[in-house]
């Protein structure tokens, strides 16, 4: 196993809490009302001793008494028979991302100038950027907002979860005139990375750069306490987004996705 990889997989596990989490075997069964995948999935974290089949329907069970879909991760750090078997199971392939790195210490773009450039050129339009050391319950109504988020066990059980974060934050947002967040992104410090979470920017102001804004922000802060490389999860088809993240240094690491399959039927 890729100890660099295991390291970035550590590292998701420690930045976006689940609502409910419960070891079995090497496995974490993540459970969140599936807000999303990642927080609502089975997810190898360890060495494994049962037979896969016991496993997957040990987990086939419980995420049936969680009337969610059962979702099982696919990473490098599973064991690689799993999504052969779950695809004759019938789990379907969603969510596919890419997982990328940065070295914040090579010579490529000077992320603190870029910052305070495009920081000073907000008040042209109205906007303004704030970096604060922990989301605040307002950042969070904001993230709902852009996200159209309306369920009302998310917006009751979410703020939970950003609460659980036991790392260090940068939580990062832009206002326009009226107070109203526009934008969104989160960075969560954790040894000597800084992970990159929930960049979103309202769709009235797109192609501004604030997205570029937002990332350049974390990583010039995440630099400035300490971290020395950055990582983040991009959906596989986002290609606008997978060009911005390029151009701040970021390559393609290694590739996940999720198996997912309905538990409101017969078990098989």
């Amino acid at each position: 196993m890729d100890t660099d990889i295991k390291k970035i997989e550590d590292l998701s596990l420690n930045a976006w809490p689940s609502h409910q989490m419960q070891m079995y075997d090497g496995w974490i069964l993540r459970f969140s009302y599936f807000y999303t995948h990642r927080t609502n999935c089975a997810e190898a974290v360890g060495m494994s001793l049962l037979p896969l089949s016991e496993k997957i329907e040990y987990c086939e069970q419980l995420y049936r008494r969680w009337k969610t879909p059962c979702i099982f991760k696919i990473s490098p750090v599973c064991d690689p028979d799993l999504d052969g078997i779950l695809d004759g199971r019938g789990y379907r392939v969603e969510h596919r991302v890419d997982n990328m790195t940065a070295d914040l210490l090579l010579p490529g773009v000077d992320l603190t100038e870029e910052a305070e450039k495009g920081s000073a050129a907000l008040s042209r339009h109205g906007l303004a950027l704030n970096v604060r050391d922990r989301v605040s319950r307002e950042w969070i109504n904001g993230l709902f907002s852009l996200k159209h988020t309306e369920d009302p066990i998310h917006l009751r059980i979410v703020p939970s979860m950003y609460d659980a974060i036991p790392m260090d934050e940068i939580a990062v947002s832009i206002t326009d005139a009226e107070g109203r967040i526009g934008g969104t992104g989160l960075g969560i410090l954790d040894r000597d990375y800084i992970g990159i979470y929930a960049i979103h920017v309202r769709e009235d102001l797109r192609r501004m750069g604030l997205a570029r804004l937002i990332c350049s922000t974390l990583l010039a802060k995440g630099k400035e306490n300490g971290a020395e490389k950055a990582y983040l999860q991009c959906v596989t088809d986002n290609l606008p987004a997978k060009r911005l993240y390029r151009s701040l240094g970021f390559r393609k690491f290694y590739s996940c996705w999720f198996r997912v399959k309905d538990m409101s039927g017969p078990s098989r």
